[in-house]
């Protein structure tokens, strides 16, 4: 039996002079509990969990010297709140919800525009967007870490670019890093046969932003479980006869063997990129969702002299923001 149905008992009739037959005042306190566990929204469960317990037992000390016709009324009104409780409380979190995302948008953007960043640029917009559909306090605390490093801006041959230390080359043939991938000494023999071929084809360089960053606030390990994830990302989106490698701590490096045209094949890059979607890793046994940005560079192997070129590559031209 629900709670308006208890309270509507003295119309039934099984009631004479205002008088319930039953069901006895425990029972209406248990139901009473129950409809207060159906009625309040629960935002926070261990909140909610300890709120319920404290209602119990502030029932139980609800005095037992009412007439039936009191008891029924005084169910109804505590109904009447606990609805209307209720309903303004959900109004007030979509409010304040839709406000502070409105507030935070634009101080931010207004942030941006002190900084000298442009707000419609498109790093700028995709954090500004981001920042406006925050929900959970994972959520908003890979956003500060995400928007920490975007703030962190250095000049490199006049070009913002994101500064990390992660930035060692892996020029090995192995397979022992943390991408799980062969290092970029196979890259190298893989782009030296094609050559040696007369094949066409492109290199492109993907570099992972905000390294740095994660690093410093969750370890190392969280660099790795993000370069691991980002590998296989783009593992699974570019073609089957394309290959990847390990190039460096903060970099990936394809080699894609097409005849296709640079801008075909870099509109095609794009996408992926734009693809990148947030990456679940593990820290401390609780699971965060990241995003980390990607970049690409892209050179045709028709113009590299040979394939020991491909070691001049420099991890910063990449990260060209």
């Amino acid at each position: 039996m629900g709670l308006r149905q208890m309270a509507g008992l003295s119309h039934s009739p099984s009631s004479a002079k205002g008088k319930l037959l039953s069901p006895a005042f425990e029972r209406i306190l248990a139901q009473l509990i129950e409809g207060i566990t159906l009625q309040m929204p629960e935002i926070d469960t261990i909140s909610y969990k300890e709120f319920c317990g404290n209602m119990e037992g502030l029932a139980l000390k609800i005095p037992d010297r009412l007439q039936d016709e009191e008891k029924q009324e005084l169910i109804r009104g505590i109904l009447r709140e606990f609805e209307r409780y209720h309903s303004f409380s959900e109004i007030a979190l979509r409010e304040r919800l839709s406000a502070w995302r409105t507030l935070t948008s634009k101080l931010l953007a207004e942030l941006l525009v002190r900084l000298g960043i442009d707000p419609a640029s498109a790093d700028a917009a995709q954090m500004t967007r981001r920042v406006a559909s925050l929900l959970t306090g994972e959520e908003i605390h890979a956003f500060l870490v995400l928007l920490a490093d975007f703030l962190r801006v250095s000049k490199v041959d006049g070009q913002a670019v994101r500064s990390s230390p992660h930035k060692v080359a892996d020029r090995t043939m192995a397979n022992d890093n943390a991408s799980g991938l062969r290092g970029g000494g196979a890259a190298v023999e893989h782009v030296k046969k094609i050559i040696d071929q007369g094949g066409q084809g492109f290199v492109v360089l993907f570099q992972l932003g905000l390294l740095d960053v994660i690093g410093e606030r969750f370890g190392m390990e969280a660099i790795q479980d993000s370069l691991m994830a980002v590998a296989a990302f783009l593992t699974s989106s570019l073609r089957n006869d394309d290959a990847i490698y390990h190039w460096s701590d903060s970099s990936l490096l394809a080699v894609l063997q097409t005849p296709s045209t640079e801008h075909i094949l870099s509109a095609a890059m794009r996408r992926i990129v734009d693809n990148n979607r947030d990456i679940s890793i593990q820290i401390g046994g609780r699971t965060v969702m990241l995003r980390i940005p990607l970049e690409f560079d892209m050179i045709s192997i028709g113009t590299l002299n040979s394939a020991e070129d491909l070691n001049k590559l420099s991890p910063v031209r990449a990260a060209k923001m």
